[in-house]
């Protein structure tokens, strides 16, 4: 007996030193941050924290999302397309009887796996009519933060009925506390609290930019010279979410965990055009399938990076971060789900190992949402509607709002669109009528694809989800 537990005490020690080696990982997503809305790419915006990341890491040119939020969060914590969840079509509403399927194993369950404390701050937006769907269920240790799409930034109310969360219990003294500093501070907090014998994973889905278009003036003065009263809010915006990003590394920094931090920035989908961010030079926004709904501002910082102070212009889906980070927690992802470890690749500065992705197949009827698309190689292939809004679109600094065309939605898989999106990044050039042939093979590569689909679920709402059954908060218990 006394050998099995010597031995059980140095497997347990060893593991523990194992553990300890891994990288902390830290995955941080800013929900509706246009392509153009941070400071290295655009000197109007004021994000010195971010950008001293972006650029002394390495900054993404190609790393492609979801056109909206619920179908990139599906793909960030399950390595699946969408479209083989049935989560392909739109955002989840906060009354459908819907979640990720509960046989997909998510991102923190992995990391768990490798010994990791697991911990998310912010938006869920991955179906919670169930404790089961809910992020404690899925492989966090603590969730701090609300269910659904959005909601007020102050009183974190949506339809009046509260949707914030400590764990499964309503957060309710938090009402006035803007949510980009509550939960920068409830970082630091876990930060500070960490077992540092223990590797870390924190998942911050922040609330920002996400309308409602709300700051506190404090961010919003720090944009005298923007006239249109919308723009300068959302780059307040931005400039909150920034202060919050900088606490949560210096927390790290004084924890003496920083050097050994893998930091993973993105945002979910292109930015809504109509809702003050900006894409620019790209095309369109947040809802379609143009490259500035499906683009991500996105970079990576930190531990286990070789190549950095660079831009990786390699092909990244959003499938791709979860064995990613997997891999750059020293586990080894999974073979049966659409992202490939992209972690050799883009430490050492080697060539992507994609070469091809699905935009989207949605056969579901839609008003807003890009319907069909794939990218082989350099081309890019659009079946029928690309999504609204389209365009190309500089940011509304000096002028009033501009006037944005009713979106006229068409179903079917007509026109058929073609771009050579390496050449033609910002999709001025329509090459469909003048090479059929490259049409066809990726019509082709599509259609096998589109044999995989499962259909989007997305049901009506349920009356059984009013919070006035569970006094007065969102919460799960009605399926």
């Amino acid at each position: 007996m006394m050998e099995v537990r010597l031995l059980l005490a140095l497997f347990l020690f060893f593991l523990s030193l194992s553990s300890a080696q891994r990288p902390n990982i830290v995955f941080i997503v800013a929900d509706d941050l246009g392509w153009n809305d941070l400071g290295f790419r655009n000197p109007d915006m004021i994000t010195p924290n971010i950008d001293k990341l972006a650029t002394e890491g390495i900054i993404f040119d190609n790393a492609y999302v979801q056109p909206l939020c619920s179908p990139s969060r599906t793909a960030f914590m399950s390595g699946m397309y969408p479209f083989h969840a049935g989560m392909q079509h739109m955002a989840l509403k906060l009354d459908q009887k819907v979640c990720v399927p509960l046989n997909f194993t998510f991102l923190p369950q992995e990391l768990k796996k490798l010994g990791y404390a697991t911990h998310i701050i912010g938006k869920w937006h991955l179906g919670y009519c169930k404790w089961e769907c809910t992020p404690t269920y899925r492989g966090f240790d603590t969730f701090f933060g609300y269910y659904n799409a959005g909601e007020d930034y102050f009183s974190h109310s949506i339809r009046d009925y509260l949707d914030f969360r400590d764990n499964k219990t309503p957060a309710r003294n938090y009402s006035g506390e803007y949510s980009a500093n509550t939960f920068g501070l409830r970082a630091v907090d876990i930060i500070h609290r960490h077992n540092v014998s223990q590797p870390l994973f924190m998942y911050l889905p922040y609330q920002s930019v996400h309308g409602p278009i709300e700051v506190p003036k404090k961010y919003e003065d720090m944009y005298p010279n923007v006239i249109n009263e919308g723009r300068r809010k959302y780059s307040g915006m931005v400039s909150a979410l920034d202060e919050a990003v900088g606490n949560v590394t210096k927390a790290l920094k004084d924890r003496g965990l920083f050097e050994n931090t893998l930091i993973l920035f993105t945002a979910d989908n292109g930015g809504p055009i109509e809702a003050y961010a900006n894409n620019w030079p790209l095309r369109g926004g947040k809802y379609t399938i143009w490259e500035g709904g499906t683009k991500g501002a996105s970079f990576m910082y930190g531990a286990g990076l070789q190549k950095t102070g660079t831009t990786y212009d390699g092909m990244i889906h959003a499938v791709d971060w979860k064995p990613t980070l997997v891999s750059a927690a020293g586990g080894t992802p999974e073979t049966t789900i659409d992202g490939i470890s992209q972690w050799e690749s883009i430490r050492n500065g080697l060539p992507s190992s994609r070469t091809e992705f699905i935009y989207n197949i949605d056969y579901f009827e839609a008003a807003f949402e890009g319907h069909a698309g794939i990218r082989v190689g350099d081309y890019k292939l659009i079946l029928g509607y690309p999504g609204a809004f389209d365009g190309w679109h500089k940011p509304m600094n000096s002028t009033e709002d501009e006037i944005f065309e009713e979106p006229v939605h068409y179903t079917g898989d007509e026109p058929v669109q073609l771009f050579n999106v390496r050449e033609d990044p910002t999709e001025h050039n329509n090459l469909a009528d003048k090479t059929p042939d490259i049409v066809a093979k990726l019509r082709a590569r599509f259609e096998e694809y589109k044999k995989t689909m499962v259909p989007a679920n997305y049901p009506e709402g349920d009356p059984a989800s009013d919070p006035s059954n569970f006094g007065g908060v969102w919460s799960p218990g009605w399926c």
